[in-house]
């Protein structure tokens, strides 16, 4: 008989605009199912939206897939109450927590188990919330809060799943060597055969960013980055303006842009309609200050488009196949030297880092037995 997993999660299908945490768990899921009894609750609503998701059914288990149910929780339904009896009705053999924050779906479950109400195990993924880039967001709050975690022993019980080698690092620097800590890269999307390349003339260059409009994501660097580059360029921006003070300041930027440049603010767009968009661009950057995955890079390269992002995400040494770049935050000029050099491919040239970027994503997605690593985190 299969074990059973509840997995929370703040956010989730239909929902995406709180990016790749919401993938992460959809890709776990999918790739799970068969493997486990999978329930999953989460909010009945996006990140920042006032109204429920239409046409779906709230409070109330739903058959999201064979062996897959999902509870869509109403506002009236965030409670103690409400989570304990789900846990004592589900009685599942691990609990998997996608976030380090959150009041419903971390620290709730947690002391519960720290209270001796329920007996699951425990997985706990931060989902890049321990980096040092988001940590200095809101930082005395959040740092108040590790503080207080960890002088009470919550994380004793706990074991921790890490994305990458830096994630595993910032859990040892906060939580110590003694702690339970696996290390399994997320699930990746499905690629597809080669999509083949688009027209690529010399002097011309579309680039996509995709992410949030927040400092992290760093688009103001981008932004700079491209001034100097000569040529016909398109830039496009898809994103939630999260941060509003930093999307004006990012937009002024723009307004200062050479004739040359054009910038398109698509505002959010829905993940089942990026694989076209990122279809009509020669390459995606993102100079990002810290990504425990990326899911944005990978459906780029798995595209078939190069990416030219930061030393701060697992992607590395691209440059080295041909297939994008990751460049040091302290050498903006080589971005800058990086994106020209794109503009200044002809349609051979685009090819090759085309398809080189298809096929590396292919190969990551090959050469992990990742179900294998997950099942011995959920044993």
């Amino acid at each position: 008989m299969n074990k059973t997993i509840l997995v929370f999660a703040d956010w989730f299908e239909p929902g995406y605009k709180a990016g790749g945490p919401i993938r992460s768990c959809v890709h776990f899921v999918h790739q799970m199912k068969g493997e486990y009894n999978i329930y999953l609750i989460t909010t009945d609503r996006d990140l920042n939206e006032t109204s429920p998701y239409p046409n779906i059914n709230v409070d109330q288990w739903i058959d999201y897939d064979k062996g897959v149910k999902v509870f869509y929780c109403s506002p009236q339904q965030l409670s103690w109450c409400h989570i304990r009896a789900q846990l004592k009705k589900i009685n599942p053999d691990f609990i998997y927590l996608n976030s380090m924050y959150s009041r419903y779906f971390t620290i709730y479950p947690v002391l519960m188990q720290r209270l001796g109400l329920i007996n699951s195990k425990i997985v706990l993924a931060p989902r890049g919330m321990l980096k040092e880039s988001a940590v200095q967001f809101k930082s005395s709050k959040k740092k108040l809060f590790l503080t207080i975690f960890r002088q009470i022993r919550l994380h004793r019980k706990i074991h921790f799943h890490a994305t990458d080698k830096t994630e595993e690092n910032d859990v040892l620097k906060y939580f110590g060597s003694k702690v339970r800590l696996s290390l399994a890269s997320n699930f990746p999307g499905i690629i597809k055969d080669y999509p083949g390349s688009i027209v690529k003339k010399e002097n011309e260059l579309s680039v996509i960013f995709i992410g949030r409009l927040h400092p992290v994501k760093n688009l103001d660097f981008l932004l700079r980055a491209l001034q100097p580059v000569k040529g016909h360029v398109l830039l496009t921006i898809v994103g939630n303006a999260e941060d509003e003070e930093y999307t004006r300041h990012c937009k002024t930027i723009t307004d200062e842009y050479p004739e040359n440049i054009k910038v398109q603010f698509t505002g959010e767009i829905p993940n089942y309609n990026l694989p076209a968009i990122i279809a009509q661009h020669h390459i995606f950057a993102l100079p990002t200050k810290g990504e425990n995955f990326g899911h944005a890079i990978f459906e780029s390269l798995s595209a078939g488009k190069p990416v030219v992002i930061s030393d701060q995400t697992p992607w590395r040494n691209l440059g080295s196949i041909q297939a994008g770049w990751d460049i040091s935050l302290q050498q903006p000029e080589k971005f800058s030297e990086v994106l020209q050099r794109f503009a200044s491919f002809n349609q051979a040239e685009y090819n090759t880092w085309s398809y080189n970027a298809w096929q590396f994503a292919k190969g990551f997605v090959q050469k992990d037995d990742l179900k294998k690593i997950y099942n011995d985190l959920f044993s």
